[in-house]
């Protein structure tokens, strides 16, 4: 038996738990420990900052701070804190009191260009860790990180801080987080979790925090970097098969043809044997992590241990994938500008009203946000710019108003940017009454609305990937 798993078994099974980063991440695992019988107390670790530490009262009171659609997370997490199983605090200093503490914290590129990311909050969640690290914890890292960093730059500093040697006198993991907004429990529980050590008893440890929480979902082990990977590589591939019908709708918009179509046909075609995974076009990417995990891996390979032998010259086709992706706002913004065109406007000195600023469907995460550049090109094109948003609140520098009909009052073109349930419900003659324009021009950044019953009221429709409506005649 090596000390560590010696370590391990006398301190006995896991009970306490701790949880740093109180944010989309942080919340649901940490309640979800809390929830589970055989914990006996779940600490979440949050600052006490201007930007983020009311989360500590709203907690400790038993209200998410999280504003979007989350089915039973709020109901969760008041119950977990009345039963006095989870608690959120300042005082990292409570590290020492635990068995087991998890980093969710976010991992940024300040500029992917440079494949450089913007480490300083985990790095400083890390060295808390470590400050208060006692022998036989176990240390795990959710967040998505460059492949190599957990036995790379988190051992070390863990190591530096402690003066305990990883593997010897504390487990060290990676289990990357699977989730997404608007199904945050859900996805924690049913999707299989990752869970990659630096060495066996690690990976051992590690499953036994996580397994405890899984209903649907199985824990998978493997090493650390191999975890590291996979997480990088996942999101990277749905990015992947996003900018791949991204490109299509702009190929469809080119031909005169309708994207949906096409995409209605492609996913027709089943059998053994036969995958098409094809996504669904639209306004653009935001959120933590396909903005930026391509770059993660994209760095793995460029501080790998190896030689990488690909096609001298030859562009990534993940970051191409970004790029396309990217684009996506840009190209929203070129089909305002076509449909002002057509009825002899220009963009200056028009009313914009933006549908949406959160980046997905009924949800307040408004992280990397596609509605963002192209409101900045708007606004440098020399529009008025109003934003409605059902969700999203005080974000920085940009005023958003609840009151749809207040944003589309007077506006020449109303663009939708998210797919809130909301703008499903959006009628013709409602909005050409809130425009009190004769030809309003309507941009779909997310096929939500009906075109023909627009057109049919004298708007000038544009959509993504509708080439068979985009130069529809104006009535």
């Amino acid at each position: 038996m090596s000390k560590l798993e010696q370590l391990l078994k006398e301190r006995g099974p896991i009970k306490k738990i701790g949880v740093l980063g109180m944010g989309y991440v942080g919340i649901p695992a940490a309640v979800l420990f809390a929830d589970a019988p055989c914990f006996d107390k779940v600490l979440g670790f949050q600052r006490n900052s201007k930007s983020s530490g009311y989360k500590i009262d709203m907690l400790n009171r038993g209200e998410s701070p999280l504003k979007g659609e989350e089915p039973g997370l709020e109901e969760l997490i008041g119950k977990v804190v009345k039963a006095g199983k989870f608690e959120c605090t300042p005082d990292f200093s409570r590290i020492s009191e635990l068995d087991a503490v998890t980093l969710a914290i976010q991992t940024p590129f300040a500029d992917p260009k440079d494949l450089e990311p913007d480490f300083s909050a985990l790095i400083d969640g890390i060295r808390n860790a470590g400050k208060y690290l006692r022998p036989g914890m176990l240390v795990v890292l959710e967040s998505t990180i460059t492949p190599g960093t957990t036995e790379g730059m988190a051992k070390q500093i863990l190591e530096e801080e402690s003066g305990l040697k990883a593997g010897e006198d504390f487990a060290l993991a990676h289990a990357p987080e699977r989730v997404m907004v608007g199904r945050l429990l859900k996805n924690i529980r049913e999707h299989d979790r990752i869970v990659g050590g630096i060495d066996e008893a690690s990976t051992k440890r590690a499953v036994e925090l996580y397994s405890p929480v899984l209903t649907v979902g199985k824990a998978i082990p493997m090493s650390a970097t191999a975890a590291e990977v996979t997480k990088t590589a996942e999101n990277t591939f749905r990015d992947l098969q996003i900018a791949a019908i991204n490109q299509l709708a702009l190929y469809c918009e080119a031909m005169g043809i309708n994207v949906y179509d096409v995409r209605t046909g492609v996913d027709s075609l089943k059998g053994e044997g036969i995958t098409r995974a094809i996504l669904w076009p639209g306004a653009g990417v935001g959120g933590h992590c396909l903005t930026k995990d391509t770059y993660h891996l994209e760095r793995g390979v460029k501080i790998g241990k190896g030689e990488l032998d690909y096609p001298e010259g030859a562009d990534s086709i993940y970051v191409l994938a970004r790029k396309v992706n990217d684009f996506m706002p840009a190209h929203m913004y070129n089909l305002t500008v076509a449909a002002f065109e057509r009825l002899g406007k220009k963009m200056k000195g028009s009313k914009v009203a933006m549908l949406g600023w959160a980046f997905i469907k009924d949800s307040d995460d408004a992280r990397n946000t596609p509605s963002e550049p192209y409101r900045d090109l708007c606004l440098k094109a020399g529009a008025s710019v109003m934003v409605h948003d059902p969700y999203v609140v005080n974000y920085p520098g940009v005023g958003i108003s609840d009151n749809l009909e207040e944003v589309v009052k007077g506006a020449d073109a109303v663009v939708i940017l998210a797919g809130h349930s909301e703008y499903s419900g959006l009628k013709a003659d409602w909005v050409k009454n809130a425009t009190a324009k004769a030809n309003p021009v309507i941009v779909d950044g997310r096929n939500v609305i009906e075109p023909d019953e627009f057109i049919g009221k004298g708007f000038v429709y544009k959509g993504i990937g509708r080439g068979d409506k985009n130069l529809h005649k104006i009535k």
